[in-house]
């Protein structure tokens, strides 16, 4: 052969297809024409204190609507499993009319199984409602990061007049 190493050959390729390559275009123009100034230290500190305190109140808004919307939609299976359980002899064993009347030890029983048996589907359910009214409500991107904190000249995202449009390379 021509003595050439075999490596040599893929190295010329490469470096040949690496100049063929434009570069990726800016991820997006508003962030990328300037270099962004940075904040004073205290300035940094009361804007930190801001962000964290406005992602909280953000975190607390989601939890108390997941926590409203688990309530609504596993209010059967709370029920069922509540009656079961006050009305069997060997846990609480009520004094109440429809426990002695109607419900048994096997009618308990029952109702406890059914309970925990209807919990799987309702949970999904409910976990579905919530991911699609996190998302029609955009709550999620609410989270602000804390480069705009130490920047100045950021974007708030969470306002309605902020660019819905996401931009993302894959």
């Amino acid at each position: 052969m021509s003595g050439r190493d075999p490596e040599d050959f893929g190295a010329e390729i490469l470096s040949e297809k690496s100049r063929m390559i434009p570069g990726l275009p800016l991820y997006d123009m508003d962030d990328q024409l300037l270099p962004r100034e940075p904040r004073s230290p205290w300035c940094c500190l009361a804007w930190t204190l801001v962000i964290g305190t406005m992602n909280s109140l953000v975190f607390l808004l989601n939890l108390l609507l997941m926590f409203v919307i688990f309530t609504i939609v596993l209010l059967p299976t709370i029920v069922v499993v509540y009656f079961g359980f006050q009305c069997h002899s060997q846990v609480l064993h009520s004094s109440a009319r429809y426990c002695k009347s109607i419900l048994d030890d096997n009618s308990s029983s029952a109702l406890i199984i059914l309970g925990f048996v209807i919990m799987a589907p309702l949970l999904v359910v409910a976990m579905a409602i919530y991911c699609s009214l996190a998302r029609h409500l955009q709550l999620l991107v609410c989270f602000q990061p804390y480069s705009l904190a130490l920047y100045k000249g950021g974007h708030w995202c969470c306002v309605r007049g902020c660019n819905t449009q996401l931009k993302a390379w894959v």
